[in-house]
């Protein structure tokens, strides 16, 4: 078995990572990612920075070392990547997604850290910091670089760990963040299942929503939808092979949700039992081959080529505690969250649009389900 070892290194904040990169950066799967999109080793050169003599080299290297060859590439053709690169892209693309959140919350620690040494004494002191509590979303991925670029007096430190919705609602009322993410579908009825489960969770009197996102969930589908897939009663008709999130995710909920209203119960859906810890994995998952669809975010399908069936709208909602909303970190927070810059950033994500960024409202406004 081959040895892994970590690494990371610091870049300017407004250097651009190649085009496909992982957060984990690793320099054989960026040129076989590079490879595979330009469909030339001198077009990966290009899109890398790098050399084509550079680059032909490391090629050979990593194959007499694995004793496997990557590229497939004859004069006056395309270059690809032989089987066993393509299998080794897969495997390592997936691994990554599984591990999505913890590597981005791991990123932000260490961002975090090493400001705290490289800033000056001055400016140190003057960067509040809100723990974060959240189902991973990449909008918030977003806003956690943009809220940390902002003018010192405004910029803020959000120390965020993803986890599934209901998780991260848990984790605000035991005290461990100072506010939480969530999803749900904005016009489910009272007696939902995302109702049911949220309900008891959120106190009128405790807690505050505040809006942040539109995005558009659906079936994560191979390129040209091989399968005709429209929505979930032709997957269990088709018996396509799913992929599904984990309990206690908003898209878990999600799911149930869907099935309930056509009248299936989970041994209908092949693969119910198939779970995958981010909608990146389930992209990957899809991209694969291991599944046939996956129920994800539009962005998460956009991000791996893939094509995308939009099934329903929902609602990425902040909660925090009403007696907190005056705090310093709320207050920058809350000013991000309206600031035109940052609602039009989010508009350029796939499958995202503001909605009521920034507004503090009570559990009817944006949840119309809770009467």
């Amino acid at each position: 078995m081959r040895r892994i070892e970590l690494a990371y290194q610091f870049t300017a904040r407004e250097a651009v990572a190649p085009q496909g990169a992982s957060l984990l950066r690793n320099p054989m799967m960026d040129v076989l990612h590079a490879v595979k999109s330009s469909g030339s080793i001198s077009g990966a050169a290009r899109e890398l920075g790098l050399s084509y003599r550079h680059v032909w080299g490391q090629l050979k290297d990593w194959e007499a070392d694995l004793g496997q060859g990557l590229i497939l590439w004859e004069r006056g053709q395309a270059a690809r990547l032989t089987p066993f690169g393509e299998k080794l892209l897969g495997a390592e693309r997936l691994a990554q997604a599984r591990l999505g959140p913890q590597l981005e919350s791991l990123r932000v620690e260490l961002e975090r850290a090493f400001t705290q040494v490289l800033s000056s004494d001055e400016d140190a002191p003057g960067v509040p910091t809100l723990r974060l509590y959240a189902s991973h979303d990449h909008a918030l991925t977003e806003l956690v670089d943009f809220a940390a670029q902002r003018d010192g007096r405004e910029s803020l430190h959000l120390d965020v760990h993803f986890c599934g919705s209901v998780d991260a609602i848990r984790a605000l009322n035991e005290g461990r963040c100072n506010i939480a993410g969530f999803h749900a579908q904005p016009f489910s009825g009272a007696q939902t299942v995302t109702a049911r489960t949220y309900r008891p969770m959120l106190k009128p009197g405790l807690h505050k929503i505040i809006g942040f996102a539109r995005r558009t969930q659906g079936l994560i589908v191979a390129p040209g939808n091989p399968l005709r897939l429209h929505d979930i009663q032709d997957v269990a008709r088709l018996q396509a092979r799913f992929v599904n999130r984990a309990l206690g995710t908003g898209t878990r909920l999600l799911l149930d949700e869907l099935l309930g209203q056509a009248g299936l119960m989970p041994l209908d859906i092949d693969g119910y039992d198939h779970i995958e810890r981010s909608h990146a994995a389930v992209a990957l998952a899809v991209a694969g081959g291991t599944a046939d669809v996956g129920l994800g975010t539009e962005y998460a399908a956009r991000s791996a080529r893939l094509d995308f069936v939009p099934l329903t709208d929902e609602r990425y909602l902040l909660v925090g505690l009403k007696s907190s909303l005056d705090d310093p970190p709320m207050q920058r927070l809350l000013a991000c969250l309206r600031s035109r810059d940052w609602q039009q950033r989010m508009a350029t994500l796939p499958g995202y649009q503001p909605d009521h960024c920034g507004e503090v409202a009570a559990m009817k406004r944006l949840l119309p389900w809770w009467d």
